[in-house]
């Protein structure tokens, strides 16, 4: 964690078996200072160890043993969404609708006057979101922005990641009006609806 701080690096790769605390713990750690995307690489293969590990905090979980050459190409996935989020936030000011607050340069959300941790992703996401106020975005628009790819029709990260921030906004149930489906269409982020 020290290194961490000290280095700034772009990318942790982390092992969950440690000498001191575990990996899960570092992680958990780590995410209150700093947004570097965190690969977990690990023998640790049971389901429920790569969803704490990935609700603790990191980008990625992958399982040893590993092809040397696939471990490189997750690492360097994770570095382009970075590099992604980082075109995201040249030259952005402060976005804000009521209570929410987005710092695209600082990379950082206050909601409710609360400071609010995201993932890259989710970030990101956010963001692009934010951006579009008050316009329906398509899954498509929504991937090319985010990860630079088409949407297949089978990818389910734009929906996943929308739960995810409507669980973090307060926004669910079976009408959500922060961040609203429109049916065949895709979402629309709404600028009105963030008021206390």
């Amino acid at each position: 964690m020290a290194l961490v701080k000290e280095l700034d690096p772009a990318l942790v790769i982390l092992d969950l078996m440690l000498p001191y605390l575990d990996g899960m713990e570092v992680c958990r750690q780590v995410r209150r200072f700093s947004s570097v995307p965190v690969l977990m690489l690990t023998a640790r293969d049971e389901v429920y160890d790569q969803i704490a590990g990935l609700e603790s905090g990191a980008d990625d979980y992958v399982v040893k043993p590993v092809e040397p050459r696939v471990l490189v190409a997750r690492a360097r996935a994770l570095l382009r969404r970075l590099d992604l989020g980082r075109t995201l936030s040249l030259g952005d000011d402060l976005l804000s609708f009521g209570d929410l607050q987005i710092s695209p340069p600082n990379r950082s959300v206050v909601w409710r006057g609360k400071s609010v941790e995201l993932k890259t992703a989710e970030f990101n996401l956010l963001v692009i979101l934010a951006r579009s106020a008050g316009k329906v975005m398509s899954r498509d628009d929504i991937l090319k922005q985010l990860r630079g790819i088409e949407f297949d029709g089978m990818d389910r990260t734009v929906d996943s990641g929308i739960s995810k921030l409507r669980r973090r906004f307060d926004d669910g149930g079976p009408e959500p009006h922060k961040i609203k489906t429109i049916w065949g269409r895709g979402y629309l982020f709404s600028p009105s609806a963030w008021e206390n």
